[in-house]
């Protein structure tokens, strides 16, 4: 672990202008820097760095954080990545704090996993290019394949001799322990006997996301042995875990976050040829159907999928699970059919990038259209196999959690299998009531009842007025927490004085002292961050808040401290045009934002009150709650005299 002295070291460090400099091309724009968004396409810049706040805020598609945050966005690092990466371009050392004996055996344990993974890929790379056999057979296999010196290299592809125990032995002679050899899969152990399981293959190494080997695929080139298998991958281990792993997507990643698509192939040589070719942004499910963690982890980096087929019908038909699981994950999915008895393999060979691009482009319809075209070829003329088709669209229809985008889907398969739209939308609120009742484990008739057709479950927030307010005082809190305002308090001798304090004195005390909470729980975890913080004496500063450990606090605090405009400095001037800023008027606002959320918050209680009211089983209760309401009225005047306002009920 780095110590948290390393971490605010390296935070205090990290000039933010210059670590995003380093891949944004940033314009001076007064007290800010502005560029285009290196996390989306835009012509127009929104990106806006803030060098006083030590933050990044896209206006465009709201992307926000510090310097950490962006190499990780950037850069698809973890944490620990990030921070090591800022620490090397300041010349910070990083000293580990000294884990417990059980870290240290898991981290070794996984660490020689990789290490003896990374021993392979290089032995079978050495193998492919420096043994006889390895020329012969295998390079001029992947020459064959149309693989060019460059692409085989960047690939790592290798191959592993045609004997029992060729790379075992070669690893036991070098040192490497046989437990990890088997861990990793690369040695099959059989009580006393041992063999290579890649024996006699070409392979494929799988990377992580930092380019380091998990695993492998491998192809056989010998056709003696019917029995075996064309394909075999390395067995799941503690650092290859199948379906949380895609094939290239370590070479993909920079490329699917600048196209902003990820293209979806089924084997290794598709995503080499393809990537050959020029299109850089295609990944393989690694020998797997299609998971739900492989989707995630293309999300990541791009919310559109285009999934590549050769056609085959068999194939079609069962990728429509796939497809209904990346529309759950509330992402865009297109599909592109190549011709009948190509596939993207042997089509990226024959085209030049520009046709092969073309064809990908022009030819990708969104879902509806695929799987409509699909099962009408297949229902033919059948009005019961037509039926059927329409439901099973309508199903994956009701999977979409976005409603206005499950609205569009219901129109336009309306028009296509030329049926009305109504009769649509109620065979989806079947499918969406079914999901309610075997959510909530309840008989179809009650969840009926329930259901809202085409309308997505809403959270409830609370009180709209409080939560606008609850808003209202964390922005007050994170951008002006240590400046003064002034404030009237009464003396000893009753005389009002006024009197100057910081604004998150004013505003923790008050709270703290009418008992005031935050419904959002957020919020009131910052609050208390804040309370906690005058206990000692000192206020949060915004590094502090932007920097936290908690990610959900920085991104919030980046959020409310970015602002999209700011007046210029030279307005006064060039227009004689004086604008009072909300810092000048900070008193005011300050102490009118605290007693508009006390009033939101009474206001809350006199609604519940009045319900609890009109269902008073008892005289004693009735009497109860009446005087709570007269109680909470008076307060309410009370606030409402401060803010000016006048009460009509």
């Amino acid at each position: 672990m780095i110590p948290k002295e390393t971490i605010d070291e390296i935070f205090n460090a990290s000039i933010i202008e210059d670590v995003i400099g380093e891949f944004v091309t940033l314009k001076k724009r007064g007290a800010n820097y502005l560029g285009n968004c290196p996390f989306h396409n835009e012509k127009t810049p929104s990106f806006t760095v803030s060098p006083a706040k030590g933050i990044y805020k896209c206006f465009g598609c709201g992307k926000a954080g510090n310097s950490v945050n962006f190499i990780m966005e950037h850069e698809h690092y973890s944490y620990p990545e990030a921070l090591r990466f800022l620490a090397n371009k300041y010349n910070i050392e990083i000293e580990e704090e000294e884990q417990t004996d059980e870290q240290i055996q898991t981290a070794n344990e996984k660490e020689s996993l990789y290490i003896v993974s990374n021993f392979a890929a290089n032995y079978f790379v050495d193998q492919l290019h420096n043994s006889d056999k390895g020329k012969a057979i295998a390079l001029s296999y992947f020459i064959e394949r149309g693989f060019t010196e460059a692409t085989i290299n960047k690939f790592q592809l290798g191959y592993n001799p045609d004997e029992w125990t060729a790379f075992t032995t070669e690893a036991e002679n070098s040192g490497y322990d046989i437990k990890y050899l088997e861990k990793t899969g690369l040695t099959i152990v059989k009580e006393d006997k041992k063999f290579d399981r890649f024996k006699g293959r070409v392979m494929f190494p799988i990377h992580n996301l930092s380019g380091r080997v998990l695993g492998f695929g491998g192809r056989i080139l010998s056709s003696n042995d019917k029995k075996a298998a064309k394909y075999v991958n390395s067995p799941e281990s503690e650092i290859y875990s199948k379906s949380n792993v895609l094939y290239g997507i370590y070479f993909a990643k920079k490329s699917i976050t600048q196209e902003n698509n990820c293209y979806l192939v089924e084997g290794y040589t598709d995503v080499i040829s393809l990537s050959q070719a020029g299109v850089e942004n295609v990944v393989a499910s690694s020998g797997t159907s299609l998971t739900e963690g492989q989707i995630r982890l293309i999300k990541r980096y791009t919310p559109n999928i285009t999934i590549l087929y050769d056609g085959d019908a068999a194939g079609l038909k069962a990728s429509f699970r796939g497809i209904d699981m990346i529309l759950k994950e509330e992402m865009n999915v297109r599909i592109v059919l190549f011709p009948e008895g190509e596939d993207p393999d042997s089509f990226a060979k024959k085209s030049s990038t520009e046709e092969l691009t073309t064809y990908i482009t022009d030819n990708a319809e969104d879902f509806i259209q695929f799987k409509t075209h699909v099962l009408l070829k297949e229902a033919g003329n059948d009005p019961i196999k037509k039926a059927e088709l329409i439901k099973d669209i309508v199903e994956s229809i009701s999977i979409i959690p976005d409603q206005i985008k499950r609205a569009i889907y219901t129109k336009e398969c309306s028009t296509l299998l030329e049926i009305p739209e109504q009769a649509l939308i109620n065979e989806t609120n079947k499918f969406l009531r079914k999901k309610v009742a075997t959510r909530h484990n309840l008989p179809d008739q009650l969840a009926d009842e329930i259901f809202h057709p085409i309308q997505e479950e809403k959270k409830a927030t609370g009180n709209e007025e409080v939560e606008y307010w609850e808003s209202e005082i964390m922005r007050l809190l994170l951008n002006y927490a240590h400046l003064l305002i002034k404030i009237k308090v009464v003396n000893s001798e009753n005389e009002e004085q006024e009197q100057e304090i910081p604004v998150i004195t004013y505003i923790v005390h008050t709270l703290r002292n009418d008992e005031i909470t935050f419904e959002n729980p957020l919020f009131q975890r910052v609050f208390n961050l804040y309370a906690e913080s005058l206990k000692e004496n000192k206020i949060l500063t915004q590094q502090e808040i932007t920097q936290h450990h908690d990610n959900e606090i920085s991104q919030l605090a980046i959020n409310m401290l970015s602002n999209k405009y700011e007046l210029s400095p030279n307005w006064a001037k060039m227009h004689r045009t004086y604008v009072n800023t909300e810092e000048q008027q900070l008193s005011l606002g300050v102490i009118n934002s605290v007693n508009a959320f006390k009033l939101s918050k009474v206001n809350h209680l006199i609604i519940d009150t009045q319900t609890l009211l009109k269902d008073a089983k008892s005289g004693d209760e009735e009497n109860k709650l009446m005087e709570d309401l007269m109680r909470f009225q008076k307060i309410k005047s009370l606030i409402s005299e401060k803010l000016g306002r006048v009460v009509l009920k």
